[in-house]
């Protein structure tokens, strides 16, 4: 890469000075032939105006004394209009326009090095005479141009490789230093941490940054995962434990009570499925392989029967289930999804609830909410109770479901719009949990 970049800023330097190294020379040349051709010109003029009766040797040498000239020349033309005497080197007939020359223009050119001007001379004497004059100039460019621009283009190039070869190592080390931190990563080695030098570019430090940052991000995933994996099998070991073991006492003639221990089995087996369901309900909401029908919904019917049919469970535990909605709630949801998603979150506080689950429906604000509280032990600030890895501190009351609820309960409210938090209620105990719809921020 540094050899790529190397090569890529020198070939541009060397392009760029060629270009306007070389447009220089054209350029001036150019201007050096222009101010040739106007100075003779002026001079040509002048010689004319000033041209003898006669144009005789001694008139002719008057005539270069003064211009001061080289190569200055009065040639007569013949009836045709071709020249009688040789004309001056770099002059040729068709260059000195005849035509022009009869009514009395300057004809000017130039070919290679040599500037020229021609005027017709009208001697006072003899106006019938066909006379021109003409005066040639040998012009250059710069002095010594080529060289002092080759000299120019070596110190440049010089100077350019040096900055180059900064430029690069400069960059390049910051990128392998990534690449390398990258390729570790890749290989399981999420203890990498990329150097951010201060001295950087400012893209290069975000990049070494967002790789510690991927680095740190994917270590915390891991850990989290194994949380979870150690959380699942503990959920199917113990009730695999459970069925085998009256399984076998069923088996083995040992068991006193046969029904009441089917009725285990079954339970066990109950939870297992419910464990099962919910893994496969996280898949298939990561996939996005679930459909929704969301359509206009009145909210306080479905938390109203979604929190009812929890109250077998809570009469049977000794708890207190409140429940309070306000009629003419109107949202935006599936209903199906709506009450799965209320019956994970009422879960979730039966739970952890000690004496107490109290479920409200109403209007906060420009909100309609949802807010579900227990009186349990709370969560810890900061928690990522909605993560699927996140294992709780908490000592649950009672068993209920798979532990892997609020999880899905934050899929389908992302699926289907709907905001949810958690933290604690206004007493400072227990949790509470808010689905909200609201075009602003979260109550509370």
């Amino acid at each position: 890469m540094k050899r790529h970049l190397v090569a890529a800023i020198v070939a541009v330097v060397t392009g760029a000075l060629l270009v306007a190294g070389f447009g220089t020379l054209v350029l001036e040349r150019h201007a050096a032939a222009n101010a040739a051709r106007s100075a003779i010109r002026s001079q040509a003029q002048v010689l004319a105006s000033e041209a003898d009766l006669a144009i005789k040797p001694a008139a002719l040498a008057r005539i270069r004394a003064v211009a001061r000239l080289e190569g200055a020349a009065v040639v007569p033309l013949g009836r045709g209009g071709a020249p009688k005497s040789p004309l001056p080197a770099g002059v040729s007939r068709g260059e000195l326009h005849l035509g022009n020359l009869a009514a009395g223009q300057v004809v000017s050119g130039n070919r290679g090095d040599i500037a020229f001007a021609a005027v017709r001379i009208f001697p006072r004497r003899n106006p019938s005479a066909r006379l021109v004059l003409v005066i040639t100039r040998r012009f250059s460019g710069p002095v010594n141009g080529g060289v002092v621009l080759a000299l120019a283009i070596g110190a440049t190039l010089l100077i350019s490789a040096l900055v180059a070869v900064w430029l690069a190592r400069r960059i390049s080390r910051p990128l392998e230093a990534a690449v390398g931190g990258t390729e570790r990563i890749a290989a399981g080695e999420l203890d990498v941490v990329v150097p951010v030098a201060t001295s950087s570019y400012p893209e290069l430090a975000r990049l070494a940054r967002s790789i510690n940052t991927l680095a740190a991000s994917l270590s915390r995933s891991r850990g989290l995962e194994r949380q979870f994996l150690m959380s699942v099998s503990h959920d199917l070991r113990t009730p695999l434990t459970s069925i085998r073991g009256f399984a076998e006492a069923i088996g083995d003639g040992t068991v006193a009570d046969p029904v009441r221990a089917a009725a285990v089995i079954g339970a066990e087996a109950r939870r297992l499925e419910r464990l099962v369901k919910d893994l496969l309900e996280l898949a298939r909401l990561d996939a996005r392989h679930f459909s929704m029908a969301i359509r206009q919904c009145e909210l306080g019917e479905i938390v109203a029967d979604t929190a009812e049919g929890f109250r077998p469970l809570t009469d049977e535990a000794g708890l207190e289930l409140d429940v309070s909605v306000e009629e003419g709630l109107w949202v935006s949801a599936d209903p199906d999804r709506l009450a799965q998603m209320l019956a994970n979150v009422v879960e979730n506080a039966y739970k952890f609830a000690r004496q107490r689950v109290t479920v409200r429906a109403g209007r906060l604000g420009e909100q309609v909410a949802v807010a579900v509280t227990d009186d349990g032990p709370g969560i810890e600030a900061g928690a990522l109770v909605f993560d699927r890895l996140y294992s709780s501190n908490r000592t649950p009351s009672r068993q209920a479901g798979s532990g892997l609820g609020l999880a899905i309960v934050a899929e389908l409210a992302q699926a289907m719009e709907i905001s949810v938090k958690a933290g604690s209620p206004a007493s400072g105990a227990g949790t509470e949990i808010v689905v909200y719809w609201a075009p602003g921020r979260a109550p509370g």
